[in-house]
Parts: C-alpha cells; sequence; structure tokens
C-alpha cells in the first residue's frame, strides 16, 4: 500500500464521536485507513479516512472535544463547521451521487447533484457535525482565474 498523501495540506474535523463519523463516511465510501480511540477524559482519538485521493482526519472522538483550548470558546451548540466548506472532487459523479444518495438520510442532502455556472457538476450535503461538503467534478481550481460570467 502505498502511504504517500498527494498534498501538503490536511483537513481535521473535531467531532464527538467516531462511531457516528465512521458511519456517515461510510456510507459515503471513505475507508478507515486508522484509528486511535480516544481514552475516557482524554483529547487523544484519531481517525484518519480516505476517498481516493481525499484524507480526512477526525480529532478527539468523545465529549473531551468540547474542552478544546480553542473550541470551548464557542456553544456547544455551533456547528461544527460553521463558515467552512470542504470540497471533494468525485469522478464519475452522476453514479456516485446515485449510490450515496439512498445511504444517506435526505436530510442531510442540501443541494443535490446539478450542473453549475462554470459547466461543472456538484452536489453539497451537511455530515452529523454541521461540515459542509461539496463533491465535485474534478477541475482545477485555478482554472476560475479564466471564469468569467
Amino acid at each position: 500500500m502505498n502511504n504517500v498523501a498527494l498534498t501538503d495540506t490536511t483537513v481535521e474535523l473535531s467531532v464527538d464521536s467516531f462511531e457516528t463519523a465512521k458511519d456517515f463516511y461510510s456510507n459515503l465510501e471513505f475507508k478507515i485507513i486508522w484509528e486511535d480511540s480516544p481514552k475516557e477524559g482524554q483529547q487523544n482519538g484519531y481517525l484518519v479516512m480516505k476517498l481516493n485521493n481525499s484524507i480526512l482526519c477526525f480529532f478527539c472522538g468523545n465529549d473531551q472535544v468540547y474542552n478544546h483550548l480553542y473550541f470551548k470558546n464557542f456553544p456547544k451548540t455551533t456547528k461544527r463547521g460553521y463558515g467552512v466548506e470542504i470540497s471533494i472532487p468525485i469522478e464519475h459523479i452522476d453514479a456516485y451521487y446515485q449510490q450515496i444518495s439512498t445511504r444517506i438520510d435526505k436530510t442531510h442532502i442540501y443541494q443535490p447533484l446539478e450542473t453549475k455556472p462554470w459547466g461543472k457538476k456538484d452536489f453539497r450535503i451537511e455530515d452529523p457535525f454541521g461540515y459542509f461538503l461539496r463533491f465535485n467534478e474534478p477541475w482545477n481550481v485555478l482554472e476560475l482565474l479564466l471564469y468569467d460570467d
């Protein structure tokens, strides 16, 4: 197995339950790469999941996430992903959308699959923690420099 990440940026999502994360993201076809279960009363759990070349890391995995140095400044009811959109490229997006839309609760689908004004298809969902995910046809974000509406 090749363990070289194809990115130098890691996305780490702070969550209160690895079981919920594994359940939801497995339905999105993410595979568990490794997990270090959280210890009772400690902020030390870590979970890594992968879909193609997209890697998501999950931190903590228990209620101690609410005592994190930074995140404890916000109410527990604050959506974990407020203000963040994570873009995940998907080959054969039509087939992928058809598969996963039958595996997850429809309430998680924020925007169904559609072609955007820039000519690429995407759909958007909210995970159980409030993270906003956009699944899109692969494209080079630098092409936006050429986009003129």
